[in-house]
């Protein structure tokens, strides 16, 4: 499921959360709220943020945002896409639970497919 923004599109690409990806991000430190924000507003306007890398493979459309907390002690990731349409479509926002190494845990990479799976369902829809 989709929810579509509220807001009237402008001179930004609105964003598309998917699923519970804006509630999971509310439930996060407001210091990884705001980093995960600040490179989806980045997103809206076509950059990227340093600390976003694109994946790859058969998610090479897809973008992962690297949070920390403050304390450095959690990892925090979100993916998006923004191949799809003049949307941001956020995919997944989750807590890396792993100490051991960068890769996105298998769980996480399959929810990931799902999720980017329903955007285009839905973008096939609005067109």
């Amino acid at each position: 499921m989709v929810k579509l923004p509220s807001v009237e599109q402008g001179h930004e690409k609105p964003i598309a959360w998917v699923r519970s990806s804006k509630k999971d991000l509310k439930a996060m430190p407001e210091e990884v709220q705001d980093d995960i924000g600040y490179a989806l507003d980045l997103a809206q306007h076509n950059r990227q943020a340093d600390y976003a890398k694109r994946m790859t493979g058969d998610l090479r459309d897809v973008i992962e945002i690297r949070a920390h907390s403050e304390a450095g002690d959690s990892t925090f990731r979100a993916a998006y896409t923004v191949h799809l349409g003049d949307m941001v479509y956020v995919l997944h926002v989750f807590q890396k639970k792993s100490k051991k190494g960068k890769e996105t845990p298998k769980p996480d990479l399959d929810l990931i497919r799902q999720r980017l799976k329903e955007a285009r369902q839905h973008y096939d829809q609005q067109k």
